[in-house]
C-alpha cells in the first residue's frame, strides 16, 4: 500500500473567496493533482469547517476563524483524498452546528473522517481503510485546545493532553486499533506554529504512541515541516492556505509524502518537495526545491536519520532492500 500524507489544508478565508469564483481545480497545479493521485489513500489535515452556517467562537483571544464553502469538498475529492483528520485548533471556529455540517459535507463526498465528531466516542474512533485487503486504521487527536474538546454529549475534537504521557483512552484506542487492522496511522495536531524541530514533549509522546501499537505517526501543527525518524513524520507543513509567509522558515514550502508498507510495517517514504503560493499549491522548482532538500536533510540529520534522493524527491528508507544486479 502506497499512502499519501499531506499537512495543513486550510480551505477558508482568501481560500474560500477563491472558490467562491473559481473551480476547485484552481487550488493544485495539474502536475500536483497527478502526484496525490499516485496514493492508494490520502490523509490530511482539514484545518476548518465546511460550512455555510455558524458564529465565530466567542473567545477574544482567538485571532483567526476558518470556514470553507461546501464546494470545498470537491476540491478534497480532486485530490482523491479518503480520509481527513478534524482534530485541530480550526474544526469549531464556527460552533458546533458549522462542526456538524462539515461532516454531513465529507460524507456525502464520500470522505470519511477522524479526530472530531458529535460526542468523545465519536471523535476517538479510528476509521478504516481498506484497499486490496490491506486494512489501514487511522486516528486523529489534538493537543489543543482543551476548549474544542468534545464530551460525552457535546459535538468536538478527539483532545489529548500529552504532558504527562498518553491519556488512558488513547493508548487504548491504538491498541485496539492495532488489534483489528493491518496497521495504524496516528496523525496528532501538536505542538506550537513556526517551530522547525519537535519538542521534547512530542518526541515522548511520539514513542509512547509506537509503543501503544501506532504503525506510523505523522503529526502536523507548524505549519514548517519538521525532520523524521523511524515510523515518525514529526510535522508535514502546510498543504494550501492563505497564510503570510515567514521569511525565515519558509512556511511556504512543503511536502506531500508517500509512505510504502510493506508486509503491514511501514518501509520508507518519499517526499515531493511543494511551493505553496497564495490559494494555490504546485510543485515546488529551481531555488525553492533546493531550499527544501537542504533544510529537510539539516533536519533529518539532527534527528540520526539519513536522506537519499530518487527522481527529484527525498527518500528516507525504514527498511533495509535486498541487493539488486548480479
Amino acid at each position: 500500500m502506497k499512502l499519501g500524507l499531506a499537512g495543513d489544508t486550510m480551505l477558508g478565508r482568501g481560500v474560500a473567496e477563491k472558490l467562491r469564483s473559481a473551480p476547485p481545480d484552481a487550488l493544485f497545479a495539474p502536475e500536483l493533482v497527478a502526484a496525490a493521485h499516485e496514493a492508494d489513500a490520502l490523509v490530511l489535515n482539514l484545518e476548518c469547517c465546511i460550512s455555510s452556517r455558524g458564529e465565530p467562537w466567542p473567545d477574544p483571544r482567538k485571532p483567526f476563524f476558518f470556514r470553507a464553502p461546501p464546494v470545498a469538498v470537491e476540491a478534497l475529492a480532486l485530490l482523491g483524498v479518503d480520509c481527513v483528520t478534524l482534530a485541530n485548533n480550526h474544526a469549531l471556529d464556527f460552533g458546533a452546528c458549522a462542526l456538524l455540517d462539515t461532516f454531513e459535507h465529507l460524507d456525502a463526498a464520500g470522505i470519511t473522517w477522524v479526530g472530531a465528531g458529535a460526542d468523545s466516542r465519536r471523535a476517538r474512533a479510528p476509521a478504516v481503510i481498506e484497499r486490496d485487503g490491506f486494512r489501514l486504521a487511522v486516528l486523529g487527536l489534538a493537543d489543543h485546545p482543551p476548549e474544542y474538546a468534545a464530551g460525552p454529549d457535546r459535538p468536538g475534537i478527539a483532545y489529548a493532553e500529552l504532558d504527562r504521557g498518553l491519556p488512558g483512552w488513547l493508548r487504548d484506542g491504538v491498541r485496539a486499533a492495532a488489534a483489528d487492522a493491518d496497521a495504524v496511522l496516528v496523525t496528532p495536531h501538536w505542538g506550537p506554529n513556526m517551530t522547525v524541530a519537535p519538542r521534547p514533549r512530542t518526541r515522548r509522546a511520539a514513542a509512547a504512541l509506537l509503543e501503544a501499537g501506532a504503525s506510523l505517526v505523522a503529526g502536523h501543527s507548524a505549519h514548517v515541516f519538521h525532520g523524521v525518524e523511524p515510523r515518525v513524520l514529526y510535522d508535514l507543513g502546510d498543504f494550501v492556505d492563505d497564510y503570510a509567509v515567514d521569511p525565515a522558515v519558509r512556511n511556504d514550502l512543503g511536502l506531500l509524502v508517500f509512505v510504502t508498507f510493506e508486509d503491514g510495517s511501514p518501509a520508507e517514504a518519499e517526499a515531493l518537495p511543494l511551493k505553496l503560493d497564495c490559494c494555490r499549491t504546485r510543485l515546488a522548482e529551481g531555488s525553492d526545491a533546493a531550499w527544501i532538500r537542504h533544510r529537510f536533510r539539516a533536519a533529518c540529520s539532527r534527528l540520526g536519520t539519513a536522506v537519499d534522493e530518487r527522481d527529484g524527491r527525498l527518500v528516507v528508507a525504514w527498511r533495509e532492500r535486498p541487493a539488486t544486479g548480479q
